[in-house]
């Protein structure tokens, strides 16, 4: 009985095991068993797209051969040009060799990875698949005027319907993307930002110095902003100028992140995150959250949740947020009101305390700080739902998580026996 027990133990715990890892894919991995394609897959590596095609699902790799890739290499251009030519070569969708020759009406239109990073304008970042009889197949840019010029060769690995990765002939032409790309040090941040509904804070930003210094320092190594749009943060404004000089730099530090962060990666990596303003024991962090596709930023304070991307072009992502995120290190949590004390505490409670409180709150009240002081400000936010303390949602999610698991373990062991 007890060995029986033990195998149904490990029947169960190695189908929680296939379930954990039944979507990972690794398509540098997959990659490395064509030589004849070590050329495309290196490139994917150093243009940084293969750790973003392994963290999603049902998608397509366009690969190229050495001579495909040499061809496209002679050109001379940029390593961040070559990152979006490449990026239009991941369809965001599952086309197996089969699929492809069961096109319906024939034609099929994919978005890419390209289309996904905000700057392709218009439907330049879609591909065009079209069925021709005799078995051919081909794949041409939207933004290429319907010029034909690359077929499909083969299927070179299939983990349906996760991801597939197919040969094709040449290169897919692109003005778009192929268009020079400036490095992340020419990019203009703050122009980006003003162009997109947050020119308020970008405005902000560029007024200090020293907040800006520390944003364009980290743009070569990896950068994340969120920026708060126009109308929030113009209503903020009386609070931010009530703030000391250094306290305003930190402020604006708050919304950058010194690394890059996509937003598949923000749906991945929930928990904790430090910003720019982090130093020592001034924390200065803010929690990601997501619930499907929604990827929320929350302090104890308030919580903001990103409603846009303005760009997403490693090392450098700028997104929006409805709200001005707010760090505990310089404002307080609205607080709620404490509740009355039952009868019984009532007539329990000590003599004169109900005297003390008043004194102390007279106390307080004397002692409140200027605006100019270093004491916290209150917060501008008076959304209640936005005070949830961060541990109990955290608990919340890992409690449904590990219901869901109990619950598969449950299931199995009873069709077992």
């Amino acid at each position: 009985m007890m060995g029986q027990r033990q195998h149904v133990v490990l029947l169960i715990f190695s189908a929680f095991l296939l379930f954990q890892t039944s979507n990972a894919h690794n398509v540098t991995r997959l990659l490395a068993k064509h030589p004849s394609l070590s050329t495309f897959n290196h490139y994917l590596t150093l243009t940084h797209l293969a750790p973003e095609i392994n963290r999603r699902t049902t998608i397509t790799v366009l690969a190229l051969d050495n001579a495909a890739m040499s061809s496209l290499l002679d050109k001379n251009p940029s390593i961040y040009t070559i990152k979006n030519i490449l990026s239009l070569h991941v369809l965001l969708d599952y086309f197996g060799a089969k699929k492809l020759h069961q096109i319906r009406n024939g034609t099929a239109l994919a978005a890419t990875m390209f289309q996904a990073t905000g700057v392709a304008p218009g439907v330049s970042g879609f591909v065009n698949i079209t069925d021709f009889k005799g078995g051919k197949v081909g794949f041409v840019a939207e933004d290429n005027g319907g010029s034909l010029n690359s077929f499909f060769v083969k299927s070179v690995e299939e983990l349906p319907y996760n991801i597939s990765v197919i040969q094709i002939s040449k290169a897919l032409p692109s003005v778009v993307a192929e268009a020079p790309t400036p490095g992340p040090s020419e990019l203009n941040i703050t122009g980006i930002m003003s162009a997109h509904g947050c020119k308020v804070f970008a405005d902000t930003l560029l007024a200090n110095p020293e907040a800006m210094g520390t944003y364009e320092d980290n743009v070569n190594g990896g950068l994340t902003v969120f920026c708060p749009m126009d109308d929030p943060f113009k209503a903020f404004l009386p609070k931010y100028k009530n703030l000391t000089a250094s306290k305003k730099a930190s402020f604006l530090e708050f919304f950058g992140v010194p690394v890059y962060q996509s937003l598949s990666m923000l749906k991945s990596n929930n928990g904790l995150m430090n910003t720019l303003a982090t130093d020592g024991a001034s924390k200065f962090d803010f929690t990601v959250q997501n619930e499907g596709e929604e990827v929320t930023l929350k302090t104890r304070v308030n919580t903001a949740k990103i409603t846009g991307t303005l760009i997403d072009e490693q090392p450098v992502a700028i997104y929006t947020i409805d709200k001005v995120l707010l760090p505990k290190e310089l404002f307080k949590a609205a607080l709620s009101p404490a509740p009355a004390p039952a009868p019984e505490e009532a007539a329990d409670a000590p003599k004169g305390s109900k005297s003390k409180t008043k004194s102390k709150s007279k106390t307080k009240s004397k002692a409140a700080p200027t605006p100019d002081s270093d004491s916290p400000a209150e917060s501008p936010d008076d959304d209640p739902a936005d005070q949830v303390a961060d541990d109990d949602n955290a608990a919340m999610c890992f409690g449904a998580e590990r219901l869901a698991v109990v619950g598969l373990s449950f299931l199995l062991v009873f069709f077992l026996l």
